[in-house]
């Protein structure tokens, strides 16, 4: 897991090749009034999602994990927590091969904050539980970059 400002993120260049590329793309593309939507970057490599909902409790949550990518979560507008585990402490209770997307459960070890100009890598061995409320639900805009991590 890293959690930085967007800026600082070229501190972390040599972790792999589709993050540098991630980082090199957040560098030049503010996402100051970005729309909801699917953008393509370098295909199934190097993708991002934009997302309008309204932050929820806890108890609603979803806590998953990928095998195969990375996820760079950024708010562009309003805030949200984000629950991070490591995989050794949670148990998979699905995993759908095709979406890479796996389903899991156990207690989050750390909550990070994301709010405009800070960013969350969660990597293979992070589990994170997203769309938290950081307080009271509320509305956020985020960003998703999907980073392909198994080359």
């Amino acid at each position: 897991m890293i959690y930085a400002e967007i800026s600082n993120l070229k501190n972390y260049y040599g972790l792999g090749k589709y993050l540098d590329e991630a980082f090199a793309y957040l560098d030049s593309h503010p996402l100051d009034g970005i729309e909801a939507g699917h953008y393509e970057i370098n295909g199934k490599f190097l993708y991002m999602n934009v997302f309008d909902y309204e932050t929820i409790a806890e108890e609603g949550a979803f806590f998953e994990a990928h095998k195969k990518y990375a996820d760079i979560h950024i708010a562009v507008a309003g805030e949200e927590n984000v629950g991070v585990s490591d995989m050794s402490r949670v148990t998979v209770k699905t995993f759908d091969k095709e979406s890479d997307l796996l389903e899991v459960s156990g207690k989050v070890e750390h909550y990070m904050k994301l709010i405009p100009g800070k960013a969350l890598v969660v990597l293979p061995e992070d589990a994170h539980m997203v769309k938290l409320s950081a307080g009271q639900p509320s509305a956020i805009k985020k960003a998703v970059l999907k980073v392909y991590m198994e080359e």
